[in-house]
């Protein structure tokens, strides 16, 4: 399935436009902002709230970049979005929030986070807030079942995996074995028909994300782009980068 032409038309900023040592941080009002100045796509990434909202947030966890401790899932939305952060006076934001800013003028790339355990409530609240939406936006996750339920639940918007070569690095290993094995090669790609692939870019090239472009015509974005040599490498493999700590 083929992806629409604006998805690979501009590159991608990464969490948005960020720059920490100006005090724009990553998934924040000011990151958007910034990307739509440039003219950049944004790719966001999204949590659940504990009362079933969308919250613009990349880490399941909330110590890195804010005051506050603990599972973003712990809390509701009014208290996520009243939580300090360390470096920027902005507050978190609802994918409403970020919709409502964005308003149609750049893409949106929506990276749905996921803990594993077949809860859909979050994909499902993702589809209640872009069904009003008129921009253009597209959703996507590693966790094959949430692509299935994009797939189910936002049929005429479009998705794509996200991938990389091999998941036994040390940020997967609260997976079990099988749950990796699962996103291994795009194997769950018929159940789910995606129609990109965004793939990790050291990992390119490879032959699951070759064959998913070249033979079942996928778009596919490379992430995430920070040197030189990765640019040339997802200039050579794939159609668009996802990038971040530079202006292309």
């Amino acid at each position: 399935m083929r992806a629409p032409e604006w998805l690979t038309a501009r590159p991608v900023a990464h969490r948005g436009l960020h720059d920490i040592s100006r005090g724009i941080v990553e998934n924040m009002p000011g990151a958007v902002r910034a990307a739509i100045a440039g003219n950049f796509a944004i790719e966001v990434d999204i949590q659940l709230s504990a009362d079933g909202e969308a919250m613009v947030h990349h880490d399941h966890a909330l110590g890195r970049l804010t005051d506050a401790t603990g599972p973003v899932v712990a809390k509701t939305a009014a208290e996520l979005k009243a939580i300090t952060f360390k470096d920027t006076p902005e507050r978190m934001m609802s994918l409403g929030d970020l919709c409502a800013m964005v308003a149609g003028r750049v893409p949106l790339v929506i990276e749905v986070k996921s803990h594993f355990d077949g809860d859909r409530k979050l994909v499902k609240r993702m589809a209640e807030v872009l069904a009003s939406y008129q921009g253009q936006a597209v959703g996507m996750s590693f966790d094959p079942d949430q692509v299935l339920a994009l797939r189910e639940l936002l049929p005429s918007r479009p998705r794509g995996i996200v991938a990389q070569r091999s998941y036994e690095d040390e940020y997967w290993t609260y997976l079990t074995q099988q749950q990796r094995d699962s996103m291994l090669y795009l194997r769950h790609g018929f159940q789910t028909q995606p129609h990109f692939v965004a793939f990790k870019v050291d990992h390119l090239p490879a032959p699951a994300p070759w064959i998913a472009r070249n033979i079942f015509g996928c778009a596919l974005l490379g992430w995430t782009v920070r040197t030189a040599e990765q640019r040339t490498r997802v200039g050579q493999y794939a159609d668009q980068m996802i990038f971040e700590g530079f202006l292309p």
